[in-house]
Protein backbone atom coordinates (compact mmCIF):
# COMPACT_ATOMS: atom_id res chain seq x y z
CA UNK A 1 0.00 0.00 0.00
CA UNK A 2 0.98 3.61 -0.48
CA UNK A 3 0.46 6.14 2.43
CA UNK A 4 0.09 9.35 0.33
CA UNK A 5 -0.58 10.10 -3.55
CA UNK A 6 -1.95 12.50 -5.97
CA UNK A 7 -3.65 11.90 -8.93
CA UNK A 8 -4.96 13.84 -12.08
CA UNK A 9 -8.08 13.87 -13.77
CA UNK A 10 -8.37 15.29 -16.76
CA UNK A 11 -11.26 17.54 -18.81
CA UNK A 12 -12.91 16.08 -21.26
CA UNK A 13 -15.22 16.86 -24.71
CA UNK A 14 -18.56 14.73 -24.69
CA UNK A 15 -20.63 13.95 -27.26
CA UNK A 16 -18.71 15.33 -30.14
CA UNK A 17 -21.27 16.53 -32.39
CA UNK A 18 -23.79 13.18 -33.23
CA UNK A 19 -22.37 10.72 -30.36
CA UNK A 20 -24.77 12.23 -27.71
CA UNK A 21 -23.75 9.70 -24.84
CA UNK A 22 -21.23 7.55 -26.59
CA UNK A 23 -18.43 9.67 -27.90
CA UNK A 24 -15.57 11.66 -25.71
CA UNK A 25 -12.20 12.79 -25.88
CA UNK A 26 -9.84 13.64 -23.26
CA UNK A 27 -7.94 17.24 -23.00
CA UNK A 28 -4.64 17.93 -21.70
CA UNK A 29 -5.85 20.44 -19.29
CA UNK A 30 -7.60 22.05 -17.55
CA UNK A 31 -7.82 18.66 -15.05
CA UNK A 32 -8.89 17.77 -11.24
CA UNK A 33 -6.26 16.84 -8.88
CA UNK A 34 -6.92 14.55 -5.69
CA UNK A 35 -4.81 13.75 -2.91
CA UNK A 36 -5.22 10.96 -0.49
CA UNK A 37 -3.61 9.55 2.19
CA UNK A 38 -4.90 6.19 4.26
CA UNK A 39 -6.08 6.95 8.08
CA UNK A 40 -6.56 4.47 10.78
CA UNK A 41 -10.95 5.01 10.71
CA UNK A 42 -12.90 3.44 8.37
CA UNK A 43 -14.78 5.00 5.42
CA UNK A 44 -13.72 8.58 3.75
CA UNK A 45 -13.13 12.19 4.96
CA UNK A 46 -13.26 14.87 2.88
CA UNK A 47 -10.42 17.08 3.96
CA UNK A 48 -10.69 20.28 2.16
CA UNK A 49 -11.91 21.55 -1.63
CA UNK A 50 -9.74 24.63 -3.29
CA UNK A 51 -11.30 26.08 -6.77
CA UNK A 52 -14.93 25.51 -6.36
CA UNK A 53 -16.11 28.67 -4.98
CA UNK A 54 -17.64 27.29 -2.21
CA UNK A 55 -20.48 25.10 -3.90
CA UNK A 56 -19.22 21.47 -3.31
CA UNK A 57 -20.60 19.90 -0.22
CA UNK A 58 -17.41 18.35 2.01
CA UNK A 59 -19.86 15.51 3.14
CA UNK A 60 -18.67 12.87 1.55
CA UNK A 61 -21.95 11.07 0.99
CA UNK A 62 -23.11 14.25 -1.08
CA UNK A 63 -19.69 14.98 -3.35
CA UNK A 64 -18.69 12.67 -6.46
CA UNK A 65 -15.30 12.63 -5.35
CA UNK A 66 -16.29 10.63 -1.60
CA UNK A 67 -19.26 8.88 -3.49
CA UNK A 68 -16.53 7.48 -5.93
CA UNK A 69 -14.26 6.82 -3.66
CA UNK A 70 -16.43 4.91 -0.63
CA UNK A 71 -17.77 2.70 -4.15
CA UNK A 72 -13.82 1.19 -4.45
CA UNK A 73 -13.30 1.47 -0.44
CA UNK A 74 -16.38 -1.13 -0.15
CA UNK A 75 -15.59 -2.95 -3.35
CA UNK A 76 -12.23 -3.88 -1.58
CA UNK A 77 -13.56 -4.64 1.95
CA UNK A 78 -14.87 -7.63 0.32
CA UNK A 79 -11.22 -8.76 -0.35
CA UNK A 80 -10.55 -8.56 3.47
CA UNK A 81 -10.29 -5.29 5.94
CA UNK A 82 -8.90 -2.31 4.36
CA UNK A 83 -8.16 1.44 6.25
CA UNK A 84 -10.03 4.10 5.38
CA UNK A 85 -9.19 7.65 3.13
CA UNK A 86 -8.92 11.53 3.55
CA UNK A 87 -8.72 13.49 0.65
CA UNK A 88 -8.27 16.56 -0.65
CA UNK A 89 -9.93 18.07 -3.99
CA UNK A 90 -8.54 20.90 -5.69
CA UNK A 91 -11.31 21.51 -9.00
CA UNK A 92 -9.14 22.72 -12.16
CA UNK A 93 -12.26 22.42 -14.34
CA UNK A 94 -14.99 24.76 -13.12
CA UNK A 95 -18.20 23.58 -12.50
CA UNK A 96 -21.06 23.40 -15.06
CA UNK A 97 -18.76 23.80 -17.77
CA UNK A 98 -19.67 20.86 -19.98
CA UNK A 99 -16.14 19.95 -19.53
CA UNK A 100 -16.32 16.61 -17.34
CA UNK A 101 -15.55 18.59 -14.09
CA UNK A 102 -18.03 15.87 -11.88
CA UNK A 103 -16.80 13.07 -13.75
CA UNK A 104 -13.02 14.24 -13.32
CA UNK A 105 -13.30 14.30 -9.68
CA UNK A 106 -15.51 10.73 -9.93
CA UNK A 107 -12.38 9.12 -11.50
CA UNK A 108 -9.85 10.83 -9.66
CA UNK A 109 -11.49 9.64 -6.47
CA UNK A 110 -12.05 6.08 -7.13
CA UNK A 111 -8.37 5.90 -9.14
CA UNK A 112 -6.69 7.56 -6.28
CA UNK A 113 -8.00 4.82 -3.43
CA UNK A 114 -7.40 2.24 -5.67
CA UNK A 115 -3.53 3.35 -5.84
CA UNK A 116 -3.68 3.81 -1.92
CA UNK A 117 -4.91 -0.04 -1.70
CA UNK A 118 -2.09 -1.35 -3.94
CA UNK A 119 -3.49 -1.30 -6.89
CA UNK A 120 -6.31 -4.11 -6.53
CA UNK A 121 -8.82 -3.37 -9.28
CA UNK A 122 -7.10 -3.00 -13.40
CA UNK A 123 -8.69 0.55 -14.40
CA UNK A 124 -11.73 -0.68 -16.11
CA UNK A 125 -12.90 -1.91 -12.83
CA UNK A 126 -13.20 1.69 -11.27
CA UNK A 127 -15.93 2.46 -14.21
CA UNK A 128 -18.31 1.78 -11.51
CA UNK A 129 -17.56 3.42 -9.02
CA UNK A 130 -16.99 6.80 -11.40
CA UNK A 131 -20.01 6.49 -12.23
CA UNK A 132 -21.68 6.30 -8.64
CA UNK A 133 -20.11 9.62 -8.59
CA UNK A 134 -21.08 11.42 -11.46
CA UNK A 135 -24.60 10.01 -10.97
CA UNK A 136 -24.55 12.50 -7.88
CA UNK A 137 -23.80 15.30 -9.95
CA UNK A 138 -25.50 14.31 -13.41
CA UNK A 139 -28.58 12.11 -11.75
CA UNK A 140 -27.93 10.02 -14.99
CA UNK A 141 -25.40 7.41 -15.67
CA UNK A 142 -23.20 7.99 -18.64
CA UNK A 143 -19.47 7.45 -19.53
CA UNK A 144 -18.88 9.76 -22.28
CA UNK A 145 -16.75 11.98 -20.00
CA UNK A 146 -16.00 8.98 -17.00
CA UNK A 147 -14.25 6.83 -19.84
CA UNK A 148 -12.05 9.43 -21.56
CA UNK A 149 -11.37 10.78 -18.67
CA UNK A 150 -10.07 7.42 -16.75
CA UNK A 151 -8.20 5.81 -20.33
CA UNK A 152 -7.41 9.05 -22.28
CA UNK A 153 -7.70 9.31 -26.19
CA UNK A 154 -11.12 8.56 -27.97
CA UNK A 155 -13.58 6.61 -26.95
CA UNK A 156 -16.81 5.18 -28.22
CA UNK A 157 -18.82 3.36 -25.49
CA UNK A 158 -21.05 0.63 -26.78
CA UNK A 159 -22.60 -0.13 -23.62
CA UNK A 160 -22.08 0.65 -20.06
CA UNK A 161 -23.76 -2.73 -18.48
CA UNK A 162 -22.22 -4.55 -19.34
CA UNK A 163 -18.67 -2.08 -20.20
CA UNK A 164 -17.94 -2.30 -23.68
CA UNK A 165 -15.45 0.48 -24.86
CA UNK A 166 -14.07 0.89 -27.79
CA UNK A 167 -10.53 2.88 -27.97
CA UNK A 168 -10.08 4.97 -31.30
CA UNK A 169 -7.37 5.99 -33.63
CA UNK A 170 -5.90 9.60 -32.77
CA UNK A 171 -5.45 11.81 -36.25
CA UNK A 172 -1.56 13.13 -36.15
CA UNK A 173 -3.43 16.30 -37.52
CA UNK A 174 -6.23 16.94 -34.92
CA UNK A 175 -5.55 20.09 -33.05
CA UNK A 176 -8.53 21.03 -30.56
CA UNK A 177 -9.95 24.38 -30.15
CA UNK A 178 -11.89 24.66 -26.37
CA UNK A 179 -13.71 27.87 -25.51
CA UNK A 180 -15.34 28.12 -22.48
CA UNK A 181 -17.27 30.91 -21.68
CA UNK A 182 -17.62 32.84 -17.91
CA UNK A 183 -21.51 30.95 -17.27
CA UNK A 184 -22.67 28.09 -16.51
CA UNK A 185 -24.87 25.22 -17.62
CA UNK A 186 -26.19 22.62 -15.28
CA UNK A 187 -25.81 18.77 -16.64
CA UNK A 188 -29.11 18.24 -15.20
CA UNK A 189 -31.10 20.98 -16.59
CA UNK A 190 -29.59 19.84 -19.75
CA UNK A 191 -30.74 16.65 -20.04
CA UNK A 192 -34.09 17.63 -18.26
CA UNK A 193 -34.42 19.26 -22.24
CA UNK A 194 -34.31 16.33 -24.02
CA UNK A 195 -36.71 14.07 -21.65
CA UNK A 196 -40.15 13.04 -23.56
CA UNK A 197 -38.76 14.39 -26.55
CA UNK A 198 -39.79 12.60 -30.07
CA UNK A 199 -37.15 12.98 -33.16
CA UNK A 200 -37.66 12.93 -36.79
CA UNK A 201 -36.60 9.97 -38.56
CA UNK A 202 -34.43 11.72 -40.65
CA UNK A 203 -32.67 13.24 -38.13
CA UNK A 204 -31.73 10.08 -36.20
CA UNK A 205 -30.86 8.64 -40.03
CA UNK A 206 -27.88 11.79 -40.45
CA UNK A 207 -26.94 11.69 -36.50
CA UNK A 208 -26.45 7.86 -37.35
CA UNK A 209 -24.51 8.79 -40.70
CA UNK A 210 -22.35 10.84 -38.89
CA UNK A 211 -21.46 8.72 -35.97
CA UNK A 212 -20.01 6.16 -38.97
CA UNK A 213 -18.37 8.38 -40.59
CA UNK A 214 -16.71 9.51 -37.46
CA UNK A 215 -15.33 6.20 -36.27
CA UNK A 216 -14.51 5.42 -40.25
CA UNK A 217 -12.26 9.24 -40.21
CA UNK A 218 -10.21 8.62 -37.52
CA UNK A 219 -9.00 5.05 -38.90
CA UNK A 220 -8.42 6.65 -41.95
CA UNK A 221 -6.83 9.28 -39.83
CA UNK A 222 -8.54 11.85 -42.20
CA UNK A 223 -9.48 15.20 -40.15
CA UNK A 224 -11.24 16.56 -43.22
CA UNK A 225 -13.78 13.97 -43.09
CA UNK A 226 -13.84 14.35 -39.20
CA UNK A 227 -15.02 17.79 -39.57
CA UNK A 228 -17.74 16.65 -41.56
CA UNK A 229 -18.80 14.63 -39.38
CA UNK A 230 -18.94 16.67 -36.65
CA UNK A 231 -23.10 17.52 -37.25
CA UNK A 232 -25.94 16.70 -34.73
CA UNK A 233 -29.22 16.78 -35.78
CA UNK A 234 -30.83 15.28 -32.59
CA UNK A 235 -29.63 17.58 -29.11
CA UNK A 236 -27.72 20.87 -30.50
CA UNK A 237 -30.87 22.53 -31.66
CA UNK A 238 -32.15 21.47 -28.53
CA UNK A 239 -29.30 22.54 -26.35
CA UNK A 240 -28.32 25.60 -28.56
CA UNK A 241 -30.41 28.07 -26.52
CA UNK A 242 -28.69 27.19 -23.28
CA UNK A 243 -25.14 28.85 -24.73
CA UNK A 244 -25.39 32.58 -25.23
CA UNK A 245 -23.91 33.82 -28.57
CA UNK A 246 -24.08 30.02 -29.41
CA UNK A 247 -24.42 30.69 -33.72
CA UNK A 248 -21.77 33.62 -33.51
CA UNK A 249 -19.98 31.71 -31.78
CA UNK A 250 -20.15 28.89 -34.00
CA UNK A 251 -19.92 30.86 -37.48
CA UNK A 252 -16.75 32.96 -35.99
CA UNK A 253 -15.00 29.51 -35.30
CA UNK A 254 -15.84 27.92 -39.18
CA UNK A 255 -14.82 31.21 -40.45
CA UNK A 256 -11.25 31.27 -39.18
CA UNK A 257 -10.32 27.61 -40.03
CA UNK A 258 -12.05 25.30 -37.91
CA UNK A 259 -13.37 22.26 -39.89
CA UNK A 260 -16.09 21.57 -37.05
CA UNK A 261 -17.55 23.59 -34.32
CA UNK A 262 -20.03 22.26 -31.56
CA UNK A 263 -21.24 21.72 -27.97
CA UNK A 264 -18.89 20.04 -25.61
CA UNK A 265 -21.56 18.02 -23.31
CA UNK A 266 -24.41 20.32 -21.79
CA UNK A 267 -22.23 23.49 -22.42
CA UNK A 268 -21.53 26.24 -22.45
CA UNK A 269 -17.90 24.95 -23.64
CA UNK A 270 -17.73 24.89 -27.19
CA UNK A 271 -14.99 23.11 -28.97
CA UNK A 272 -13.29 23.14 -32.73
CA UNK A 273 -10.90 20.92 -34.66
CA UNK A 274 -9.26 21.85 -37.30
CA UNK A 275 -5.84 20.15 -39.10
CA UNK A 276 -2.74 22.63 -37.47
CA UNK A 277 -2.46 24.05 -34.63
CA UNK A 278 -2.43 27.33 -35.84
CA UNK A 279 -6.01 27.03 -37.33
CA UNK A 280 -7.34 26.17 -34.59
CA UNK A 281 -5.43 28.91 -32.46
CA UNK A 282 -7.39 31.36 -34.92
CA UNK A 283 -10.61 29.72 -34.26
CA UNK A 284 -10.25 29.94 -30.39
CA UNK A 285 -9.52 33.81 -30.38
CA UNK A 286 -12.42 33.97 -33.07
CA UNK A 287 -14.83 32.23 -30.46
CA UNK A 288 -13.73 33.96 -27.80
CA UNK A 289 -13.91 37.38 -29.63
CA UNK A 290 -17.39 36.05 -30.72
CA UNK A 291 -18.51 35.30 -27.12
CA UNK A 292 -17.20 38.93 -26.08
CA UNK A 293 -19.37 40.53 -28.65
CA UNK A 294 -22.67 38.53 -28.79
CA UNK A 295 -22.70 37.94 -25.48
CA UNK A 296 -20.62 39.85 -23.29
CA UNK A 297 -18.61 37.38 -21.72
CA UNK A 298 -15.04 36.58 -21.05
CA UNK A 299 -13.50 33.11 -21.91
CA UNK A 300 -10.69 30.78 -21.09
CA UNK A 301 -9.01 29.03 -24.20
CA UNK A 302 -7.06 26.01 -24.45
CA UNK A 303 -5.92 25.18 -27.82
CA UNK A 304 -3.67 21.44 -27.86
CA UNK A 305 -4.14 17.62 -29.11
CA UNK A 306 -6.03 15.15 -27.57
CA UNK A 307 -4.73 13.41 -24.00
CA UNK A 308 -3.65 9.94 -24.44
CA UNK A 309 -3.04 9.29 -21.50
CA UNK A 310 -6.16 9.56 -18.98
CA UNK A 311 -6.30 9.76 -15.33
CA UNK A 312 -2.42 9.14 -13.80
CA UNK A 313 -0.51 9.72 -10.48
CA UNK A 314 1.45 13.48 -10.19
CA UNK A 315 2.98 11.89 -7.42
CA UNK A 316 3.08 9.33 -4.39
CA UNK A 317 5.15 7.76 -1.65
Amino acid sequence: MTSRVRVFSPATLSNLGPGFDILGLALAAPGDTVEGELRDEPGVEIADIDGDDGLLSRDSAQNVVGVAATHVLEQARRKGTTPGVRLWLHKGIPIASGLGGSAASSVAGAFVVNELLGRPFARMDLVDGALAGEQVAALSVHGDNIIPCLLGGIVLIRSLAPPDIVSLPVPRDLHVAVVHPHCRVSTAAARALLDGRRYPLEAAIANAANVGAFVSALYRDDVALLGRSIADALVEPVRAPLVPGFARVKDAALCHGALACSISGSGPTMFAIASSHGSAGRAAEAMRAAFAEAAGLESDVLVGQVNITGTSVVSGQ
